[in-house]
């Protein structure tokens, strides 16, 4: 319970929020309406079949992921990596494109597949707690027969 006077606790409110748009103003333009572009790259394989993924590896890139972007060629995708093996949820919004989350253990084991719909704000989320996930464009991993508790392989999976 917190003892503050009434209008000091609006008075801290009212800087909190102030603080926060502040914040959010001095985002760079392109993190709030442009995909990303400028990410580092792996080379990631699915048994014969090779990937191109962009890395988001920062609170930052995380959060914006696949925003915005109109279109994806088919072999590449995106790896999102965490520090720390945790339950992951991903939804869609601002993601214009069908996509397919592969929910990945630290040795590049498949747990689970969620096929995500455009814009839409449900959550999909790993089946036991994973440090990566991997969006291809919607039906590439049904297409390639991969399932989960097939690997992938590449420099970030251990084992």
């Amino acid at each position: 319970m917190s003892f503050w006077p009434h209008n000091c606790r609006m008075k801290f409110l009212a800087a909190a929020l102030a603080s926060l748009a502040l914040a959010a103003s001095a985002l760079p333009a392109a993190a709030q309406d442009q995909p990303q572009t400028q990410l580092p790259r792996v080379t990631l394989s699915a048994g014969m079949h090779q990937i191109d993924a962009q890395i988001a590896q920062t609170f930052e890139q995380r959060m914006t992921g696949l925003m915005f972007r109109k279109d994806m060629p088919q072999h590449e995708g995106m790896l999102f990596v965490f520090d720390q093996p945790t339950v992951q949820c991903f939804w869609m919004k601002n993601t214009l494109l069908p996509l397919t989350a592969a929910f990945l253990a630290d040795d590049g084991t498949v747990v689970n597949l969620a096929d995500m719909k455009p814009q839409a704000l449900d959550s999909h989320c790993s089946a036991k707690p994973v440090r990566y996930v991997l969006e291809m464009n919607q039906g590439w991993f049904a297409k390639k027969g991969i399932k989960p508790g097939m690997k992938l392989t590449g420099p970030p999976f251990k084992g």
